[in-house]
């Protein structure tokens, strides 16, 4: 006999978890499945551990740069022991608190397991500690996220090949690592270990790094990485790798031409796979695209009556703060009895490189390709202020505005604390504010944000 819940939620991520825990304190009896552990990618295998990581890199990218500033230190050293205890014991910290969360609140039964569909509102739950439950609801959430796809370079089968989670796991800074993938993992994680002291070679397909971004921000990072001595192959494939762990040959071609590469690890960091395919969806009737991801409409409906979906298993955007903005959808509309949805939404993100990349709205590639009528102000930052005084001039200023209108369509800040100085623009967008806002305020001197001042002066095409 199926055990009766009002609500089934698959998933503990940041929209999953969240959102079962609202249906419990909503009086509804509430079943949460997690197959691993509670807090989803960001909290375990993302955000958390990643960015404290880059945390660590930065100090080492400093301290080498001491005496730029006046400061003599002795030789950098790094122990990568320590910084991966400290990882984990923020990853730990993180994760605590989600289970905090979840195992104390009322009403809410937290099950350990994998559940898949056995009827189309019927989740059977193979436990970790032995033995299964069948359970069934009239409301059921599936947050089951995301996982790194696997190597198809001849001979992966044959060594070690990282992914974006073991590579955070290494005891010791890699000889020479070889990235395959040149988007925002590979960028973070290529950069990070270069300056840990690893040789890094970046290796990708495209004529640009950064595939979603307009080609002068994509090559303003390119400039950026290669300074600090990173090695980038453009147009390029990694094909074969051969020898041991440690010891590798990794064979890449591009233009034309093959060349050999000595590496000491591999890192995937390209393509990501929906973890969809171990749920038996065509049970229940949930309909998925031809590349597993679950589909819904605006309101986060699946093709199955009462079956909804949120987080990175969605087509589109897969960053946390949108995973987080799906839960309060969906909680308003089958909780609260609001009616949200997806309409609208203004995405930002951060690629966590130094100097970071804030990005929200529109690019310039976007606007041109929709027709639109807009204003391009571009900016270095080696024409800012507080870049100057903290010698982090590294980067670009980019937004695009509405010719007709003057409101702001997007941005892309390419520079220290470009995430904080990108949210800025973003809360004009959402108030609807005229780009002269931003060009005429009176902000505190000399704060990063000065800086809109004069990048909104500095208009450079039209169309």
């Amino acid at each position: 006999m199926a055990e009766q819940f009002d609500a089934i939620v698959i998933g503990s991520g940041q929209g999953g978890g969240p959102l079962a825990s609202a249906f419990a304190k909503a009086g509804r009896s509430t079943a949460l499945i997690e197959r691993e552990h509670l807090g989803g990618t960001c909290v375990n295998e993302g955000c958390t551990p990643t960015k404290t990581m880059v945390a660590s890199g930065r100090v080492a990218y400093l301290a080498r740069r001491g005496a730029d500033y006046g400061v003599k230190t002795g030789e950098i050293t790094i122990d990568m022991e320590v910084v991966r205890q400290r990882k984990r014991d923020m990853v730990d910290s993180f994760r605590g608190g989600s289970e905090k969360q979840a195992f104390s609140t009322e009403g809410l039964s937290v099950l350990m397991g994998e559940g898949r569909f056995s009827g189309p509102k019927e989740i059977t739950v193979k436990l970790n500690d032995g033995g299964s439950r069948t359970l069934t609801a009239g409301t059921i959430v599936i947050n089951v996220g995301e996982r790194p796809a696997p190597s198809r370079i001849d001979g992966a089968d044959k060594v070690t090949i990282l992914d974006s989670t073991s590579i955070m796991e290494l005891a010791a800074v890699p000889g020479h690592l070889v990235v395959i993938g040149g988007g925002y993992v590979g960028l973070e994680f290529g950069q990070l270990f270069r300056r840990l002291g690893a040789e890094v070679t970046i290796v990708h397909r495209g004529e640009h790094l950064l595939a979603r971004e307009d080609p002068d921000i994509a090559d303003a990072m390119h400039k950026i990485l290669e300074e600090d001595g990173i090695r980038i192959l453009l147009t390029s494939s990694a094909t074969s790798v051969s020898g041991r762990d440690g010891d590798l040959q990794v064979t890449i071609e591009g233009d034309g031409s093959e060349e050999v590469i000595a590496a000491s690890h591999i890192l995937q960091a390209a393509g990501r796979i929906p973890n969809s395919d171990s749920l038996d969806l065509d049970v229940a009737g949930v309909e998925t695209d031809k590349r597993g991801y679950i589909v819904v409409d605006e309101q986060l409906a699946t093709s199955a009556p009462g079956i909804h979906g949120v987080g990175d298993v969605l087509p589109g955007p897969k960053f946390t703060h949108i995973s987080y903005d799906d839960y309060r959808i969906l909680k308003a509309n089958l909780i609260d009895g609001q009616k949200r949805s997806t309409a609208g939404r203004i995405v930002p993100y951060t690629v966590f490189t130094d100097p970071q990349l804030g990005r929200v709205g529109v690019s310039e590639g976007d606007a041109r390709k929709q027709g639109l009528s807009i204003r391009i102000a571009q900016m270095p930052m080696s024409s800012v202020a507080r870049a100057l005084e903290t010698d982090e001039t590294r980067g670009v200023m980019k937004v695009i505005v509405a010719a007709e209108t003057e409101q702001i369509l997007g941005a892309a800040i390419l520079g220290v604390d470009g995430g904080e100085v990108m949210s800025m623009v973003q809360i004009a967008m959402m108030g609807k504010l005229p780009y002269t806002a931003l060009r005429d305020g009176v902000f505190a001197h000399p704060n990063l944000s000065e800086s809109l001042n004069n990048l909104f002066f500095a208009f450079t095409d039209e169309t």
